[in-house]
């Protein structure tokens, strides 16, 4: 299964179990690709003592997630992307048509 991930929120919470979803698909052998929009760009910068969110991020990128952030978004935020490629809403649509399942976190 092709499941696309959609991290529209920067709650720590959310954001966590989003990336646990991600990492739990990956490891059944899925295809996983998560998109990045709104205060989700913001997830490089969550620090939560209960919810790790930088861990599971990590683990999410070495185990081959595919990771993709709304430029837009990121620029409104005036924030630049060390962990993934700046995105469109084109790869958005991209990623969504070629999934077979889509799930949105925010």
């Amino acid at each position: 299964m092709k499941l696309a991930i959609v991290i529209n929120t920067n709650d720590p919470e959310k954001a966590w179990n989003a990336l646990r979803l991600g990492n739990t698909a990956l490891k059944a052998g899925h295809e996983v690709g998560t998109f990045l929009m709104g205060s989700g760009v913001e997830i490089e910068c969550i620090k939560d003592p209960k919810y790790d969110v930088a861990g599971t991020l990590t683990s999410f990128l070495n185990a081959k997630g595919n990771l993709l952030a709304c430029g837009t978004c990121l620029k409104s935020r005036q924030q630049e992307s060390d962990v993934c490629p700046i995105s469109t809403m084109v790869q958005l649509v991209e990623l969504i048509a070629s999934s077979d399942k889509v799930v949105t976190f925010g």
